[in-house]
């Protein structure tokens, strides 16, 4: 039985490696995942990682749902203009939506309601159907524009939560920097993890 539904969508932004870390993560953690990326998304991640994703969704699916060993049915990703998806529909909104990571371009097209794609459209649902919009930005430094975005959408209710890892856990990995903030991610979206001892803990509790 999975125990949340969430959109996870990435984006061209750099730092691929947190969206794929926090996949990995939802499908471990018994989620149900609807999956959509951007062309350039694809292109960041077989840039910065060792993945070599295929251009078809449907594809991407397969190569990640056995990456990730996913249950049958339990990932399911979807193309951009594929208005079908349930994601589409306030009717069928899943639990929370994560944009990671999140351009500024995506950030903007939020902001104001585009829905040109089905990427945009997923978020304006969140949206409008009140459910959580967590955008995970990955841009420095920020123009007024870009703040002026992320204050709209805050006032709005989502949660603007930038790839900023931070330092007190005494990270010797990347791949610990990038777990702070899958780590994160899953607090805000009420999943239970393991990834991290909380501040004040030690990991052997």
């Amino acid at each position: 039985m999975t125990q949340k539904t969430i959109t996870l969508i990435m984006t061209g932004a750099s730092g691929a490696q947190y969206g794929l870390r926090l996949l990995e993560q939802l499908i471990r953690l018994d989620c149900q995942v609807y999956l959509l990326m951007s062309r350039p998304a694809l292109l960041v991640i077989n840039t910065e990682t060792e993945l070599k994703l295929p251009s078809r969704m449907q594809e991407v699916q397969k190569v990640l749902a056995d990456r990730y060993q996913a249950a049958p049915g339990q990932l399911q990703a979807f193309e951009r203009e594929q208005w079908m998806a349930p994601i589409a529909s306030g009717s069928a909104v899943a639990d929370a939506t994560v944009v990671c990571p999140c351009t500024t371009a995506t950030l903007s097209a939020i902001a104001c309601g585009s829905s040109r794609t089905l990427i945009e459209r997923a978020a304006d649902v969140a949206l409008k159907e009140r459910k959580k919009l967590i955008l995970v930005i990955r841009e420095t430094p920020f123009s007024e524009i870009h703040l002026e975005n992320m204050l709209k959408l805050a006032r709005m209710g989502s949660i603007i939560l930038p790839a900023n890892p931070g330092f007190y856990n005494c990270p010797t990995s990347i791949d610990e920097l990038i777990d702070f903030m899958v780590a994160r991610i899953l607090d805000h979206l009420d999943i239970e993890h393991e990834l991290l001892p909380r501040w004040g803990h030690s990991r052997s509790g």
